[in-house]
């Protein structure tokens, strides 16, 4: 199928987990995941309707930012591991970073979005599995609440919410805990009111699961091989 074809797949599949649990399919936003694709395939996503997409990698996205960095109301979301000397380049080619991980790294990010005279969205990632091979703070973290005491001080950062990758399982009902558990993190933050700030976005759920984690409050999922297809990763 076209990846045209595929959107619309997806999009009839989010729209009956919605439905499930008495939601509005307009309330969770489609993410393209494009790494390791083309700036082709993304501008083949554009043109069937989608304006956000996710990137794995600062060095891969600058290598095709140019070719389509002009679509009309295209936003790109870092999505992936950043390390904080690459927040500079980071915070020019992406409006928003759904993978902040310390608060030394949200400093940087606005830092470089000051410089550049703009406003940076980004999204604080729980390890909510506890993997030792995946970043992102540990849901009981010291470093978590820091961000959060120092949002309001980041001028030009705004932190929107969480995001997670839960342990992967063939089964999709395996990452359902993992999703309600960061919803309920996100809710105990909220209810806790340390920053004043709302935290209304939950960025879960992946080709396999975005069912699930939209049965679970999620507000974005991030698809990929649903509409890109299978990825040739390359050494």
């Amino acid at each position: 199928m076209s990846i045209a074809e595929n959107i619309a797949r997806v999009r009839e599949r989010m729209q009956a987990a919605a439905s499930r649990v008495g939601r509005s399919a307009d309330s969770v936003a489609l993410m393209a995941v494009s790494k390791t694709f083309p700036a082709e395939s993304i501008r083949e996503a554009h043109a069937a309707g989608l304006r956000l997409f996710g990137e794995n990698r600062v060095q891969e996205f600058t290598s095709k930012a140019e070719a389509v960095q002009s679509l009309a109301g295209a936003r790109f979301h870092m999505i992936g591991h950043l390390q904080s000397n690459k927040a500079g380049k980071a915070a020019e080619l992406f409006h928003a970073v759904d993978s902040v991980d310390s608060l030394r790294l949200a400093e940087k990010l606005n830092e470089a979005a000051q410089k550049l005279g703009k406003k940076l969205a980004i999204l604080i990632e729980i390890n909510v599995g506890g993997e030792a091979a995946k970043s992102g703070l540990a849901p009981d973290s010291p470093e978590l609440e820091a961000i959060l005491r120092a949002a309001p001080t980041l001028t030009n950062v705004e932190v929107r919410g969480l995001m997670a990758v839960p342990p992967f399982s063939e089964d999709p009902e395996a990452a359902r805990p993992y999703f309600r558990h960061l919803r309920d993190l996100r809710d105990r933050l909220m209810a806790q009111n340390t920053s004043g700030i709302p935290l209304p976005e939950l960025s879960m759920g992946m080709s396999h699961d975005f069912e699930v984690a939209i049965e679970e409050g999620s507000t974005c999922v991030r698809v990929g091989t649903a509409i890109f297809g299978g990825r040739a990763y390359t050494r």
